[in-house]
């Protein structure tokens, strides 16, 4: 019931990004660097777990991004020959090793599937790229994924390029057909947190909370994109907190910071609710105050708008906040502190957001907390705006009084950066007071 529930509301899953896109994705990445360089992107490791088991690979999202590559060993060249070509490294077809491990592309499905103008095997790489580089007066790579690479580069140069440096702005603004999967992406991941809400009961563990969301992602081919932190009680006041092995308790917040990927595009969301329906008073204050920041943070992105406005914005809702409830005893002016590095931060440690996209920390910006990159929000950027409060018992660094003890509170949303104002991608998912306490606990 619960997944027919979810897949009713989702709709049709968007297109992949399609040949003719990641070929416009490509020239514009060419059209940067001299014609005598040569430009070579590598996929990411295969990670061992644990002796012969593997992590399940996940692509590299810049081999990805210009090639829509998805298969381990990937290498992506890119060379001038009257005109930029796009050749692609892949493993050969191998019948008893396709036994075992599954069935590969090789080089003709390569060609046949993938937007490139050539493909070979691996096995001819090392050969290939020697003789390219002979050629060439510089190279753009990315050292440390891939040591085959990594040495044929070594041999040839001393000093390399960094294709990042066009690529991340490039990925920066979002077109059309990738903003489609984010927004399917965002609907999944709220569907789902709305499914804990409402399966959510005291005494119910932090991991059937995460199996109830990630079981969401799973049934409707997607998974998580990091992951899911599901913390109850002082276990929510712990940021990056992903043990979630804790049985929730009644009068407990329980915080999720849970987000898909679609095609590689993630989203990010993170809601906090009572585990028994109802937030204490202490809660709700904490609670209001946080929303109150957030919706300044989402007004604050606008177009033209530098790209800390949004922290600043949360801040000063925070830091007033913090002052009226009388958790700082000082001015507002001294909580928030010179350079918005006050007292306040005791409480709210991180930025207020990151750029969001084929990572879920997106390439192209730092936090909204940092002082980089001098850049302004733009059409196409998307973004999470994620103020939060913490009052760890468990700290020793921090008087408090016991009535705010334990409550962790994080809102976050992915929001789009529009000509006609920021854009909610997250928006199906509730955070008003009142839905909350009437969606939780409701089956």
């Amino acid at each position: 019931m619960m997944y027919e529930r979810v897949s009713s509301a989702l709709g049709q899953r968007p297109p992949k990004i399609s040949h003719e896109e990641m070929r416009q994705r490509q020239r514009d990445f060419c059209s940067k660097i001299d014609s005598q360089s040569v430009a070579i992107i590598t996929n990411n490791p295969v990670s061992i777990r644990s002796r012969d088991t593997h992590h399940r690979h996940r692509f590299n999202s810049y081999l990805h991004y210009l090639t829509g590559w998805h298969g381990e060993e990937g290498v992506a060249v890119f060379h001038h020959d009257g005109d930029w070509k796009c050749r692609l490294y892949v493993q050969a077809r191998d019948v008893e090793k396709e036994t075992w491990t599954g069935r590969r592309p090789g080089v003709q499905g390569a060609i046949d599937q993938w937007p490139v103008d050539e493909s070979k095997s691996r096995d001819e790489m090392e050969a290939d790229l020697a003789n390219i580089l002979t050629a060439a007066n510089s190279v753009y790579h990315i050292q440390g994924l891939d040591t085959v690479v990594d040495g044929i580069v070594a041999a040839a140069f001393d000093e390399l390029l960094d294709p990042r440096v066009i690529l991340d702005e490039m990925r920066v603004f979002k077109s059309t057909a990738e903003i489609a999967l984010m927004q399917y992406a965002a609907d999944l991941a709220a569907l789902a947190h709305i499914e804990a809400m409402r399966e959510c009961r005291s005494g119910m563990g932090e991991w059937q909370l995460q199996s109830i969301i990630e079981g969401c992602f799973l049934y409707h081919q997607s998974e998580w994109a990091y992951p899911s932190i599901v913390g109850s009680g002082d276990n929510a006041t712990i940021l990056h907190y992903n043990e979630n092995k804790d049985p929730t308790r009644d009068g407990d917040v329980v915080l999720i910071d849970a987000g898909c990927e679609i095609d590689g595009y993630a989203s990010d969301i993170t809601r906090s609710f009572p585990v028994n329906g109802k937030f204490t008073e202490a809660q709700r204050e904490i609670y209001a105050l946080v929303l109150d920041a957030q919706m300044a943070g989402i007004e604050a992105c606008k177009v033209g708008a530098p790209w800390g406005a949004m922290h600043k914005a949360t801040s000063r809702v925070l830091a007033q906040g913090l002052v009226d409830l009388g958790i700082l005893d000082c001015t507002f002016e001294e909580a928030l502190g010179d350079d918005f590095n006050g007292p306040y931060r005791q409480f709210f440690m991180h930025g207020t957001g990151h750029l969001l996209g084929l990572d879920v920390h997106d390439v192209g910006g730092g936090r909204q907390g940092d002082n980089r990159p001098e850049r302004t929000l733009a059409p196409g950027m998307v973004l999470t705006v994620e103020p939060g409060l913490y009052f760890g018992a468990w700290r020793e660094d921090i008087e408090i009084d016991p009535k705010w003890a334990g409550i962790g509170i994080r809102i976050e949303d992915d929001v789009l950066i529009t000509d006609d104002g920021p854009m909610i991608l997250t928006a199906k998912c509730p955070k008003q007071i009142s839905e909350i306490e009437a969606l939780v606990g409701s089956i």
